[in-house]
């Protein structure tokens, strides 16, 4: 019997999406929606992880009847192998990103990067204060040039634990030297899981996910917590910006141009080059009012915190945005662009171009972008999709008209700011209302979308349901796009869906219930946010104590399975829309989903249904509440004279 084909409905949520996708399935055009349904139903040997083909003397499948391969390995041995390979992708994939950043500050630091200036000094000295670097009275390229050799060394050191650790708790140091986990070099871990994972080396289920463990560090504490800082350094510390997010952004009489990956040191460029008077005479000159530019995927929020610039679409919009026939050029670089759109933009104007020696596409334009002439590239760029406008089919355009307005911005800085103000920054009011039971608790939702689920469907209800039950919650990435294009990035959003105590908070400060906190590189924000709320007192001396909790509704990349080890391994429970490929070993299951508890104060938990995943997640923030004897109501009094003489302040 055929398998029935999903409608359009039964895959998208957002009216834009719907619209745009519709005239794709009228056209017959191929998306990501329609090769999902291609490729169902999936090998049941990939999703229990139990296919191994890493010698030549299989490709081995694991059955009751055959529960050994040609080499004896079992399937713990390969589940365990096989996950591990999908930690070392989603590391290397971030901590790359990392070490382009630190070349590029060492470059601007000796004057070779030439557009590439130190923008953020007082995040530049702070980071040099806390990797031991002298600063005062120095001037700021020869601190930089320090600091980025010292970041060099996290890539490359071969036996010394990497010195980003030193930012965690330092119980938690001692949880990770108590395991033996703490990474030396972040290159040294990459390699040594590919070492570890080859035929005839290691064998030993939990020797192999603790490796996992040791190298998500290298990523969360090390290449991605580094990327993050150094983004600060050279393009600034982002903080509260206004902007609008969907299809709809796109202009019906501009040139729109879409960034498109996770590297923000073109984008950066691009923003600045989009403002430019010449380029905008340019435009002018070809017939259009303007250059519209508009991110997609993580380059989108990357130049979201820092410029305002709109937000085209998430993961899954990327053909979709091709499909508005509105699009002259979108220029990509690495992570998550997917190889299709060459292919859906041949039935348009749309030019694609590859930006990244390690990211070219077939189909795709490639132009090496020149970090020494950046802006230049830059407008270049721009300059050749103003020539495209020309070539657009007003036949063939159809712009869905559905935009919603955002705040985001959310670094750390910023929080600590917006709850103290400029000479009392601090996260004493978060602890406080943390504990007076205003405000649960903290969930932190990250990740990808993904086309074997609706779109955003689970990520938008759980939210919904968490503020209506007082829960503030961080986004990163496209979950925060999820949340944007619902209209829930701003403050306005507290009055109508936020439980009373969390509504009383967003009304104090001024903030929306969901913070948006940056790119998925910037889930080291959140880590850093949980170390402010263990340093500011009140919650515990670790991260395991305080409640927080971190979920990846629709994740669907390594990138995903290794947040989820290195929030883990911090202490963080992670709650997963859907489960690893791991299910082929009861042994794998249980040591990442119950065992990890007592090593670590934190494990794995599927729920594949937000209402499932909302009641799971009370039931971890109650319990870190009683273990910490806050989960009561507190009365909320005036302090007279004596009461304020007793404070320690």
């Amino acid at each position: 019997m055929a398998k029935e084909k999903k409608k359009p409905a039964d895959r998208v949520t957002d009216a834009a999406s719907l619209e745009v996708l519709t005239r794709a399935d009228e056209a017959g055009v191929s998306t990501v929606f329609s090769r999902a349904d291609a490729q169902s139903p999936h090998c049941t040997f990939g999703t229990q992880g139990l296919c191994c083909r890493l010698c030549h003397m299989g490709p081995c499948r694991i059955t009751p009847k055959a529960p050994l391969g040609v080499c004896g390995a079992d399937a713990d041995t390969i589940v365990a192998r096989n996950f591990l390979r999908e930690v070392a992708g989603g590391a290397a994939a971030h901590c790359d990103h990392g070490r382009r950043l630190v070349l590029l500050l060492r470059d601007a630091a000796q004057g070779k990067a030439g557009s590439y200036v130190i923008k953020d000094e007082r995040a530049l000295r702070r980071a040099a204060r806390e990797y031991d670097i002298e600063e005062e009275g120095r001037d700021a390229p020869a601190v930089a040039l320090d600091l980025a050799n010292r970041f060099l060394t996290e890539f490359t050191s071969q036996e010394q634990a990497l010195a980003t650790l030193r930012l965690a708790p330092v119980t938690r140091q001692n949880v990770w030297d108590a395991h033996d986990i703490k990474p030396a070099g972040i290159d040294r871990m990459v390699v040594e899981c590919l070492h570890r994972t080859h035929m005839g080396v290691d064998h030993d289920y939990r020797n192999l996910l603790m490796h996992a463990f040791r190298t998500a560090l290298a990523d969360g504490w090390g290449g991605s917590r580094v990327a993050t800082i150094v983004s600060d350094i050279l393009f600034g510390t982002p903080s509260p910006v206004r902007s609008s997010a969907n299809l709809g952004v796109l202009g019906a009489d501009t040139v729109n141009v879409v960034v498109h990956g996770h590297e923000p040191a073109l984008s950066e460029m691009l923003a600045v080059a989009s403002s430019d008077p010449e380029v905008l005479d340019y435009a002018k000159a070809a017939g259009a009012s303007g250059v519209t530019l508009a991110g997609i995927c993580c380059t989108a929020n990357e130049i979201l915190v820092r410029h305002g610039i709109p937000v085209a679409g998430n993961f899954l919009q990327q053909e979709l945005a091709i499909l508005t026939g509105a699009v002259e050029m979108m220029i990509t670089d690495v992570q998550c662009c997917m190889p299709s759109l060459p292919e859906v933009a041949a039935a348009y104007h749309t030019q694609v171009v590859s930006t990244s020696d390690i990211a070219r596409t077939i189909g795709a334009e490639h132009a090496t972008f020149d970090d020494e002439h950046a802006l230049e590239s830059a407008k270049a760029l721009l300059r050749k999709a103003i020539d495209n406008y020309a070539r657009r089919d007003r036949r063939k355009m159809a712009i869905p008209d559905h935009q919603r307005p955002l705040v985001a911005g959310f670094s750390v800085d910023a929080i600590k700011y917006m709850l103290g103000g400029r000479f009392r920054a601090s996260f004493r009011p978060l602890n406080d209302a943390i504990m007076q039971g205003r405000i649960k608790g903290v969930v932190g939702i990250v990740g990808c979308s993904n086309p074997n689920s609706k779109l955003e469907e689970y990520t938008n209800a759980l939210t919904e349901e968490l503020i209506a039950r007082n829960v503030l919650v961080v986004k990163t990435g496209c979950a925060a796009i999820a949340s944007a294009k619902e209209g829930r990035l701003t403050p306005e959003a507290a009055l109508a869906q936020a439980g009373a105590g969390l509504k009383e908070v967003c009304e104090a400060v001024g903030m929306p219930p969901v913070l948006h906190m940056g790119s998925c590189v910037d889930n080291s924000r959140i880590l850093e946010a949980a170390t402010e709320v263990v340093a500011e007192g009140g919650l515990g001396d670790d991260l395991s104590a305080v409640p927080a909790v971190g979920v990846a509704p629709e994740w669907m990349s390594e990138k995903a399975v290794t947040i989820g080890c290195y929030f883990v391994a911090s202490g963080i429970d992670v709650i997963l829309g859907h489960p690893f490929h791991i299910e082929g070993s009861e042994k794998v299951v249980k040591f990442l989903n119950e065992e990890t508890a007592g090593l670590f104060g934190a494990s794995f938990h599927v729920a594949e249904d937000s209402q499932k995943a909302a009641d799971t997640i009370m039931r971890l923030l109650d319990a870190r509440r009683e273990k910490l004897g806050i989960n009561r109501a507190q009365e909320r009094k005036m302090l007279d004279m004596k009461d304020r003489r007793a404070l320690e302040v």
